[in-house]
């Protein structure tokens, strides 16, 4: 029977070539694969040291990578490389310059040419990434000295292994000379650069290090601080007149080096100290008098890292440039001071004054005796209203992480069907996975962990009661622990006006201050942080900070260690 033949004269599909596959190539899916089959290159010479003398001179490369395209027939596009670089990673300027080049020219790169694979690079795993990714983009490499057809997969394996080896020869390598550098180090030679002060001389084939002029002064400046007394900041002077500069952080470094009196000290010598054969700039009694010196610090003032007289330390920041203040104490006198330590800032104030500017400030948070009762039932009643916002609050956020679960089942479905592309899938289930964070970050903001409001309400007035004694009844860890309770991003002091200001408060704290306000009908604030009681409305009273601060109230006597007056 005569096969009968489908007509559509309105058809733009010729029928009679529906036997051709050619034809439903439209409905294919992946894109086509890229072959490295065209004929352009670039060539990639380098030498890191001795191959210079080894025959992998620069010259020799390139002309052995530019007859190996020739051969080839193939078109030379640029070449890079022609100088020394390290192939220890691939951060090679020449290196990156080439790989800029292949991803912007306008003619497509197919080939890298090279003279051996190490050229190309030698920290093998590293290597291999930027091999592949070269090959992705249908850009493969070829060794004048080991031809190996990339684009194959047993090719591929081969040069993977080369590169591998060139990698583990290099960690070989630099295993030798480390082991090298540290026996020279036992025998007292030196090998890295030479410190300042010092010249490379050879004398019968073998290199010293003798002090040169500059170390003559720097010698002067050893018997300066040991003879006269003076501080790193005078000798830097006195050697800028006699026409050396060095920087007040060099001349602190110099003094603490046991080089300048004969002994090497390296990493390499794990912890061990060696009798060097340079020559001595001073002697090892004039070091030590110097350190000795040094570790009094000259400047006067000794900084300690607990001290009752300045519990405000890195708590009080510099309003100027933002820096925690320090603290130090001025012997002669026995007074103490907090400084900036920005330089430039010149941010000096008493600790005394300092210390009374926020007794102060705790002054204003001070809950009046006579309403205590009154704010303890207020407390209770502001608990409970803000536990049952909260609790609903709770609930919509975990309505809304379900039905995100929801969208990303669906979103599987979809892809799993090919509906949508992978790009999209990944796209949208990053941006839920995002929002999911978010909800969960806000519900840790509303849990509660108390079930007791008047026990916590009752500790928070016994607390509110006299703030300022409680401080000054402290030791050091606990003021430090209180005040940055109550103003967890501290409080800034400004050298200008005298004043200090914070722009975070304890929210339930903040609380009893505005509703204290309200009580007595006096809105004035707080005084000594300069800010009204308008401004004061606006301040960390948002839900989930009150409820967040309320769960901590609970724990702050056991957390703080406090005593309740």
């Amino acid at each position: 029977m005569k096969e009968n033949k489908i007509k559509n004269p309105d058809s733009k599909v010729n029928f009679d070539e529906l036997n051709e596959i050619t034809v439903f190539e439209q409905f294919a899916k992946g894109s086509k694969k890229i072959n490295g089959t065209g004929n352009t290159c670039v060539i990639y010479t380098r030498v890191s040291g001795k191959e210079q003398e080894e025959g992998y001179s620069l010259d020799t490369q390139k002309r052995e990578c530019e007859e190996f395209a020739s051969k080839n027939e193939y078109e030379i596009l640029g070449s890079f490389g022609g100088t020394y670089e390290s192939a220890k990673n691939d951060e090679r300027k020449e290196f990156n310059r080439m790989l800029q080049y292949i991803k912007q020219s306008k003619v497509k790169v197919s080939y890298i040419i090279v003279y051996m694979l190490d050229r190309f690079s030698r920290s093998g795993a590293n290597a291999i990434y930027i091999k592949e990714q070269l090959k992705s983009q249908g850009i493969y490499i070829q060794s004048v000295k080991q031809p190996i057809d990339g684009s194959t997969s047993s090719g591929d394996f081969q040069q993977n292994i080369h590169m591998i080896f060139s990698h583990y020869d290099n960690q070989l390598r630099k295993e030798r000379c480390m082991a090298g550098t540290r026996e020279a180090l036992m025998r007292g030679v030196w090998c890295a650069h030479k410190p300042i002060g010092y010249d490379k001389i050879v004398i019968n084939g073998e290199t010293k290090l003798v002090v040169n002029n500059e170390g003559k002064l720097l010698r002067k400046a050893f018997y300066w601080k040991v003879n006269e007394s003076l501080n790193s900041e005078q000798c830097v002077a006195r050697l800028e007149n006699l026409g050396l500069k060095v920087s007040h952080q060099k001349m602190s470094t110099i003094f603490r080096n046991p080089f300048y009196c004969g002994l090497i000290s390296h990493n390499l010598l794990e912890g061990k100290m060696v009798e060097g054969k340079h020559e001595k700039l001073i002697s090892k009694e004039i070091f030590l008098k110097v350190n000795e010196i040094q570790n009094k610090n000259s400047f006067g003032y000794k900084q300690t890292p607990e001290q009752i007289n300045i519990p405000l330390k890195v708590f009080v920041k510099c309003d100027k440039c933002g820096t925690g203040l320090t603290g130090y104490v001025v012997k002669r006198k026995n007074l103490w001071y907090y400084k900036c330590r920005s330089k430039g800032c010149c941010v000096n104030k008493s600790s005394e004054a300092l210390n009374v500017l926020f007794e102060n400030v705790l002054t204003d948070f001070i809950l009046d005796s006579k309403n205590l009762d009154l704010m303890q039932e207020l407390l209770i009643t502001e608990f409970d209203e803000r536990s049952k916002e909260g609790a609903e609050s709770v609930r919509l956020l975990k309505e809304q992480y379900h039905g995100i679960n929801g969208k990303l089942e669906r979103l599987e479905e979809r892809f799993m069907s090919e509906e949508i592309t992978k790009e999209l899938y990944v796209k949208y289930v990053e941006k839920h996975k995002e929002e999911q964070v978010k909800i969960q970050r806000d519900l840790q903001q509303f849990e509660l962990g108390t079930s007791n409001p008047e026990d916590c309400a009752r500790l928070i007035v016994g607390y509110a009661q006299d703030l300022r004694k409680m401080w000054l009844s402290s030791d050091y860890v606990n003021r430090q622990k209180l005040q940055n309770y109550l103003f967890p991003k501290g409080i800034r002091y400004c050298k200008n006006t005298g004043l200090v200001r914070t722009e975070d408060f304890n929210s339930v704290f903040l609380w009893i201050a505005l509703k204290q306000g309200d009580l007595g009908q006096k809105k004035c604030g707080i005084p000594s942080l300069n800010l009204d009681y308008a401004a004061l409305v606006d301040c960390g009273l948002g839900l989930s900070n009150i409820i967040r601060d309320f769960d901590r109230i609970r724990k702050l006597k056991a957390f703080m260690e406090l005593k309740q007056f």
